[in-house]
């Protein structure tokens, strides 16, 4: 069963103890949380970092920052999407989608901000390790 693989139940790890540093992070005012490196895992690992993110009810900047940090980490560099809905504004809050893997949100809301993904040891021009 993929839910009991160690791989998994690793990544699902790492990605509960990142939501909790980067909820407290943001709290304190960060502007920019930093997060740990994830265990050298496979990619498809991802299914505990998703699973983690569906479960735990973070809020969608934390749940986006945490998931691009695992990307990013495993060769696939996303920005995080800031965005605002395209009407309504006082009614609907802002959201935050990692690019690329939300394309309703995407349609729904107008981008006011990117964050690239930070990667402690690598120049942004350098490609990211590949873990699969």
């Amino acid at each position: 069963m993929w839910r009991c693989r160690p791989s998994v139940l690793r990544a699902a790890l790492w990605a509960l103890t990142q939501v909790r540093h980067v909820r407290r992070q943001l709290a304190a005012g960060v502007m920019r949380p930093t997060l740990k490196d994830p265990p050298i895992l496979p990619s498809s690992a991802i299914i505990g970092v998703l699973a983690v993110l569906t479960r735990f009810s973070p809020t969608c900047l934390e749940g986006a920052l945490v998931r691009q940090h695992w990307m990013a980490h495993h060769g696939d560099r996303r920005d995080v999407v800031i965005g605002l809905p395209q009407s309504d504004f006082g009614a609907t809050p802002a959201h935050a989608w990692v690019d690329g893997t939300d394309d309703a949100s995407a349609r729904r809301y107008i981008e006011l901000h990117r964050l690239a993904p930070q990667l402690d040891g690598l120049e942004s021009d350098e490609a990211a390790p590949d873990r699969t």
